[in-house]
């Protein structure tokens, strides 16, 4: 059997004096079986197997004593990213702090928030821009110029290390930059090169396929090919012309990101985020997205990973229904062997939905729906992230509470970019697509939930009501378990950067209104609690750190969206063998009330709010929550004797 003679051949690869041989071969007898199931699933297992020892061995050899002791301590602890005290933070390193050694300087104030999780935003070699923020990757093994290199990379996950911190990097699956190696020797003629790609001499195939994909980019790249004149072919350009769609049909491409995920790895790199990781199966009449042998590969890749780096882990970067995202987790024959983390987007979409109408309901609708991951994946949550919000509501979750879906995403586009009437948020329009109606949205975090609007207007009661929405809402997040994401600059409350077209790579893309540089001058504010940054920066600090007290909050627990009783009032339940945790949530400026047997029917008799620190206000048989407010509710500790 091929996977038996693999055994044998990487056995007799790895030196008999290798301190770690025998730890590898136990991990490679412990995740060959998911190696081998996800292979055979997509490629011929008896020709790619010999293939992946190869990469296996070498990159065994190449990893430093330092990081193999790093797996140890990971394996002991298969769960650290499922931890209540892990805090998530993503920013563009030139945007944070200049370079990688200026990133590393910063790494105290982050340690001060609570940060645990760094996501760097896309630093390996783009093409020259425009490159989609940096996700056309034209030499994964390098890093840009004005960054550093990529000794300051693996110099930057030591000092993560020693401060118990972890850093994430993004792995571009789907495409490369036409300006990328395989994509030059493609374009040169070179046959194996051509196999890398989706190549087509006429527009067939292309039409044919275009009849089900849907366009990413309408505004600025319709369509999904490109004629390129020196490969002589249409090219499949899934997101930009300058983005060639790679052929994964290809065992090839699997082995050369076998490769790559090794080598970051071998940098100290912690987490991959898979980007766009739902594209990279294409088949005739689908919308060759969540195609099945996208888990497949992950599985492999993951198990190939674990085999040589178990310290490291994948997250998924698929913005898709919830039917779907589950998947990326792992379901089925999958189920815990995918991916370890997933973005929740709906959750992130809901809350802004919620903050607008002032109503959970469509919230708890759609969010009721989602089917339980496996339990030792988490998901990653956030309120903001570098990209625009798509209003992802469907029909049918719509309908359920008497919404229409298509109105209510109209209402959104208008009601976050300041459109209707009495809309506190100061957002913009991104990608409106006339075909479809859809409006994506642009804006920070803190001037889509008015606090742009409330300091011009020198108001200071809207700007008290902006940060207690703004810290509501992030309480909802960090609350729902996993891997909250802070979004650079919502620990200060930054606002939308009104100059962001004076740079010209950035004018024709307004998510960078809400890509701001960070003003450290703005950061030395966080102390004051007269300032937004010191209440912002004080309360973010504040949920993390009750956060990681409660056992509730581990990701393997499932958080359940229920009815409150009040339209207005989120009500999300943890139940943990340590004990149950019931959060609530007021959307809304008035202040609201639920029934308190939401607490007892939670088994909790002796309540406390870990947010407070108090036990909750209760009157005439009501939990009572101002404007905004969040709590967290557990059953108080016993008392000593």
């Amino acid at each position: 059997m091929p996977i038996e003679s693999a055994a044998a051949d990487l056995a007799g690869a790895v030196p008999a004096e290798d301190p770690d041989r025998a730890d590898l071969l136990a991990r490679w007898e412990r995740w060959a079986p998911d190696l081998e199931r996800g292979l055979e699933e997509v490629y011929d297992l008896a020709a790619v197997l010999p293939r992946v020892v190869d990469v296996v061995a070498a990159a065994h050899a190449a990893r430093s004593s330092a990081l193999r002791a790093h797996d140890r301590a990971r394996v002991l602890r298969p769960d650290w990213f499922q931890e209540p005290g892990v805090l998530g933070y993503a920013a563009y390193a030139e945007r944070f702090a200049g370079t990688l050694q200026g990133v590393r300087e910063r790494l105290p104030y982050l340690r001060e928030l609570g940060v645990t999780y760094l996501h760097l935003m896309p630093l390996l070699q783009p093409r020259p821009a425009p490159n989609d923020g940096g996700y056309a990757v034209a030499d994964y093994r390098a890093v840009r110029a004005d960054l550093g290199h990529m000794a300051d990379l693996a110099q930057l996950c030591t000092a993560l290390h020693e401060q118990g911190m972890t850093l994430t990097l993004d792995l571009v699956l789907n495409h490369v930059a036409r300006e990328h190696d395989w994509a030059q020797r493609a374009r040169a003629g070179q046959e194996r090169y051509r196999r890398y790609f989706l190549l087509f001499p006429d527009r067939t195939l292309p039409d044919a396929y275009e009849r089900t994909l849907p366009e990413v980019f309408p505004d600025f790249a319709p369509g999904s090919f490109t004629w390129d004149d020196d490969a002589a072919a249409w090219v499949w350009t899934t997101f930009n012309s300058w983005q060639w769609d790679l052929d994964w049909t290809n065992p090839d491409v699997f082995c050369e990101f076998a490769e790559i995920v090794l080598y970051l790895a071998n940098q100290g790199v912690d987490c991959l985020r898979l980007d766009a990781i739902a594209f990279v199966w294409k088949r005739m009449g689908t919308s060759c997205q969540n195609q099945p042998e996208v888990h497949a590969i992950t599985q492999a890749l993951r198990a190939v990973a674990h085999i040589v780096a178990p310290s490291v882990v994948f997250k998924a970067e698929a913005i898709v229904g919830p039917d779907q995202l589950v998947r990326y987790l792992g379901t089925g024959a999958h189920a815990g062997r995918v991916s370890d983390l997933a973005y929740h987007n709906s959750l992130m979409v809901q809350l802004w939905s919620a903050l607008a109408t002032r109503d959970v309901r469509l919230l708890v609708q759609s969010l009721s729906q989602f089917p339980p991951k496996a339990t030792t994946t988490a998901w990653a949550t956030y309120l903001r992230c570098h990209d625009d919000i798509g209003w992802a509501v469907a029909d049918s979750d719509a309908a359920a509470v008497g919404w229409d879906g298509h109105a209510h995403r109209v209402f959104l586009s208008d009601f976050y970019s300041g459109a209707f009437p009495g809309s506190f948020a100061r957002g913009e329009v991104f990608q409106a697509n006339p075909a479809t109606g859809d409006r994506r949205i642009s804006g920070s975090a803190a001037s889509l939930a008015g606090l742009e609007a409330a300091l011009a207007g020198n108001d200071t009661a809207a700007v008290d009501l902006a940060i207690a929405r703004l810290l509501c809402a992030h309480a909802a997040v960090l609350g729902f378990g996993g891997i909250p994401l802070l979004y650079m600059g919502d620990e200060l409350g930054l606002l939308n950067d009104r100059d962001f077209a004076a740079e010209p790579a950035h004018a024709d893309d307004n998510r960078w209104l809400h890509r701001p540089t960070m003003p450290w001058d703005v950061a030395e504010q966080r102390h004051d609690p007269r300032t937004v940054a010191g209440r912002m920066f004080a309360g973010i600090q504040r949920l993390a750190q009750a956060r990681a007290r409660l056992d509730a909050l581990h990701a393997a627990v499932e958080s359940h969206v229920l009815p409150s009783g009040n339209d207005a009032v989120l009500l999300m339940l943890r139940r943990h063998a340590a004990g149950s945790l019931v959060q609530l949530y007021n959307v809304s400026e008035h202040e609201q009330s639920v029934p308190v047997d939401v607490l007892s029917a939670a088994r909790i008799t002796r309540p406390v709010d870990h947010l407070s620190g108090a036990a909750p206000r209760v009157h005439e048989g009501r939990v009572v929550l101002p404007p905004y407010a969040a709590a967290w509710i557990a059953e108080a500790e016993p008392q000593g004797p």
